[in-house]
C-alpha cells in the first residue's frame, strides 16, 4: 500500500516548462485547450433543449473557446478556497454543460474530481463522501422537484471535514457558494489551461448484490451496499475512452449524443472524455424527453448516440438507428446479452464491469459476446489486424478456469481507495472482477455475478 502525499507530488500550479517532469500526466483540460487553440469556434458542449424546465437554467451551446474561458474562471475560484493540493472535490450534478465545465475546473485547479451521482440519497452520499474524504462539493440548486444543494448541506452537517458546498443556481441555499457568482467575479488564465499535471479522478463502485428489477423493462436497480471509491489516473481515463472510440469511430466535428449520466467510468469515458479525444461535440440529455431527443436527432450533423442497454427494445421499433452513424448500448454487469440483435451494422456494445473496465465492440466485428466467451479471439487476424492491435494494447481480458473475468491494460488501471490509502495493483497488473460469462454455443449470453470473495472490492473500513 501507499499513501497519496501532496508533498511528494508535482505542483499543479507550476507551468509545464518550469521543472514539471516530462511524464507528468495531462488531463482533459489539456485536450480542451488544444482544440480551442486550433478550432475555437467549434461547438464543444450542447445542453438539452428542455433543460430550463428541469433545472431553471438556460440551454446553451458552448464553443471550445468559450468553454476554456469558463473553466479558467471556475478553476481560479476553486483555487481561492485554499484547499490542499490534490484535495478530493466532489461533483454531484446532472449531465448538463455546467457539470462538464466543473469537472474540468476541478482538474485545472489541481484537485481530484470525485463523481457523486446526483440521484443518490443523503445516506449514500454521506457514505461516499466519508470513504473518499471529500473536502468540497460542486452541485446545483434545482433538479426537477429535488434540491441537490440542500441535500448536500445536510451531508456537510453530518461530515465535519466537508468544508465547502458550492452550487449553480437558482435556489442556492444560504451558506452555499454561488458558482454563477464565481464565474462573474474571476477572470482566470485561459492560456494556462491544461499546462499542469492532472491529479486523476475517483468514481464509486457499488459491489453489493443487485436487487430484482421492479418491472420487466426499464432501468435496472442499483446494487446494494456502500459505495467503494476507485482511484484512476488521468491516463487510465483517456485510455478507457480511446478503447470506446475505436468501435465508435467518432470523427472531429461530429456529435456524441449521450443519454448516460456522467457520474461514473462508463458515462465519462463514452461522453466528455471521448468527445475531447475526438475533437467532437458532446450533447447530454440527463432527463429523458422524447420530444427533445427527436428534435436533436433531426439535426443534420453526424451523430453517435450513447444509450443505456435497456433502451434497445424501444429504439429497435423506431427509425432512430437509421439516422445515426453509430448507436452504442451500454450494459452494466451483471447483464443479459442474449436479447441483442447480432450482426447489426453500426451498433456498438459497451459492457461496464464495476469501475474496473469497459469492454467495447461492434456487433458486425469483434462482438463482445465472442470476446467474453473466448478472449483469444481478440488476437489480431489478417482482416482485422489494425483494429485488434489498437485495442488490445488498451484492455486485455482473461477467463480463469472457474470462468471469472480479469482485465489488464492502461484502460483498466484503477485502485481501491480507503481513506487516503490506495491499494497497489494486483500481481501481473490483472484486475480481478466479480463476474463470469455465461456461455451458450461458444457465445457469451450473459455476464453473471460470481460467489463473493473477501478479497474482491471489499467494503470501506469503518
Amino acid at each position: 500500500m501507499r499513501r497519496d502525499e501532496a508533498s511528494s507530488l508535482p505542483d499543479p500550479a507550476r507551468p509545464a516548462g518550469a521543472g514539471t517532469p516530462a511524464a507528468a500526466p495531462m488531463g482533459l483540460s489539456a485536450l480542451l485547450a488544444a482544440i480551442a487553440d486550433r478550432h475555437p469556434t467549434r461547438i464543444a458542449l450542447v445542453d438539452q433543449a428542455s433543460k430550463p424546465a428541469w433545472c431553471g437554467r438556460p440551454a446553451i451551446a458552448w464553443t471550445y473557446a468559450a468553454a476554456r474561458e469558463i473553466v479558467a474562471r471556475l478553476a481560479e475560484g476553486l483555487q481561492q478556497l485554499r484547499l490542499p493540493p490534490r484535495s478530493p472535490v466532489g461533483l454531484c450534478m446532472a449531465g448538463m454543460a455546467e457539470a462538464h465545465l466543473a469537472f474540468l475546473a476541478i482538474e485545472q485547479a489541481g484537485h481530484v474530481p470525485c463523481l457523486l451521482p446526483v440521484t443518490w440519497d443523503e445516506d449514500r452520499l454521506l457514505q461516499a463522501v466519508e470513504a473518499a474524504q471529500v473536502l468540497a462539493i460542486l452541485t446545483q440548486g434545482v433538479l426537477g422537484a429535488e434540491r441537490p444543494a440542500e441535500r448536500l448541506c445536510r451531508v456537510a452537517m453530518r461530515y465535519f471535514p466537508l468544508r465547502f458546498v458550492a452550487a449553480f443556481g437558482p435556489h442556492v441555499p444560504d451558506g452555499v457558494l454561488s458558482l454563477d457568482q464565481v464565474v462573474l467575479d474571476h477572470r482566470g488564465d485561459a492560456a494556462a489551461l491544461g499546462t499542469g499535471p492532472a491529479a486523476g479522478l475517483v468514481t464509486f463502485a457499488l459491489p453489493g448484490p443487485v436487487p430484482a428489477p421492479d418491472r420487466a423493462a426499464g432501468p435496472p436497480a442499483e446494487p446494494a451496499g456502500a459505495p467503494l471509491p476507485m482511484r484512476r489516473e488521468a491516463e487510465a481515463l483517456t485510455a478507457a475512452a480511446a478503447g470506446c472510440l475505436v468501435p465508435l469511430r467518432v470523427e472531429p466535428g461530429e456529435r456524441i449524443l449521450s443519454l448516460l449520466p456522467p457520474n461514473d467510468l462508463k458515462g465519462l469515458a463514452t461522453g466528455l472524455t471521448a468527445a475531447l479525444l475526438a475533437g467532437a461535440t458532446l450533447e447530454c440529455h440527463p432527463v429523458f424527453d422524447v420530444g427533445a431527443l427527436s428534435a436533436a436527432l433531426d439535426q443534420r450533423v453526424p451523430t453517435h448516440l450513447v444509450a443505456p442497454a435497456w433502451m434497445e427494445a424501444g429504439f429497435s421499433r423506431t427509425t432512430v438507428p437509421s439516422r445515426l452513424r453509430t448507436l452504442a448500448y451500454v450494459h452494466r454487469a451483471p447483464c443479459r446479452l442474449s436479447g441483442r440483435l447480432p450482426g447489426r451494422s453500426g451498433v456498438v456494445d459497451v459492457v461496464a464491469f464495476d469501475e474496473i473496465a469497459l469492454l467495447c465492440g461492434r456487433r458486425d466485428a469483434q462482438d463482445v459476446g465472442l470476446v467474453l466467451a473466448a478472449p483469444e479471439r481478440a488476437a489480431p487476424a489478417p482482416e482485422r489486424a489494425a483494429f485488434a492491435a489498437e485495442r488490445s494494447g488498451l484492455v486485455q481480458v482473461r477467463r480463469d478456469p472457474d470462468g471469472r473475468l480479469s482485465f489488464r491494460g492502461p484502460a483498466c488501471t484503477a485502485r481501491m481507495l480507503r481513506r487516503g490509502i490506495t491499494m497497489e495493483e494486483n500481481p501481473g497488473g490483472w484486475m480481478v472482477s466479480r463476474f463470469r460469462a455465461s456461455l451458450f454455443a461458444g457465445v457469451a449470453t450473459a455476464v453473471a455475478e460470481m460467489p463473493s470473495r473477501a478479497d474482491l472490492l471489499p467494503a470501506p473500513a469503518s
